[in-house]
C-alpha cells in the first residue's frame, strides 16, 4: 500500500488520497463501480406530503361547495378551488407514493426518483 499524502493546493485539507489496491490488469476497480445508498430527501418528502393534504383538503372543499352541501357565498370561487386543489394534490400524491414504495423496498422505486432540494 502506499503512503497517504495531502492534496499539494489545499495543504491544510484533511482529506487523505491513496491508491486502491485490488485493481485489476485493464486498471478499474471492483469498488468504482459499486453503488451507494441513496441519501433520504427528507424536505421533498416533507413538500410532497404538504401538497398531498393540502390539495386534497382544498377538493374535499370544492367538492362539497360544488354539490351544495356547504352553502357558497360566492359560488364563482367553486371552480378555482377544485382546479387549485387537483394542481396540489398530482404531484403531492405522485412523490408520496414512490416515497412510500422506496421506503417498502419495491422493486423499481428509489429515493432517487423523488428531486432533491440543494
Amino acid at each position: 500500500m502506499m503512503p497517504k499524502r495531502s492534496v499539494a493546493r489545499f495543504p491544510d485539507s484533511s482529506a487523505k488520497y491513496h491508491r486502491l489496491t485490488n485493481i485489476t490488469g485493464d486498471g478499474f476497480s471492483d469498488m468504482q463501480f459499486e453503488k451507494q445508498p441513496p441519501k433520504v430527501p427528507y424536505k421533498a418528502i416533507g413538500l410532497a406530503v404538504v401538497l398531498f393534504l393540502v390539495g386534497t383538503t382544498l377538493i374535499v372543499v370544492g367538492a362539497l361547495l360544488l354539490t351544495g352541501i356547504i352553502s357558497a357565498k360566492y359560488a364563482d370561487r367553486t371552480w378555482p378551488v377544485l382546479i387549485l386543489g387537483a394542481l396540489m394534490f398530482i404531484p403531492g400524491a405522485y412523490h408520496v407514493r414512490i416515497a412510500y414504495y422506496a421506503y417498502k423496498g419495491y422493486q423499481g422505486y428509489s429515493y432517487e426518483d423523488i428531486p432533491e432540494f440543494d
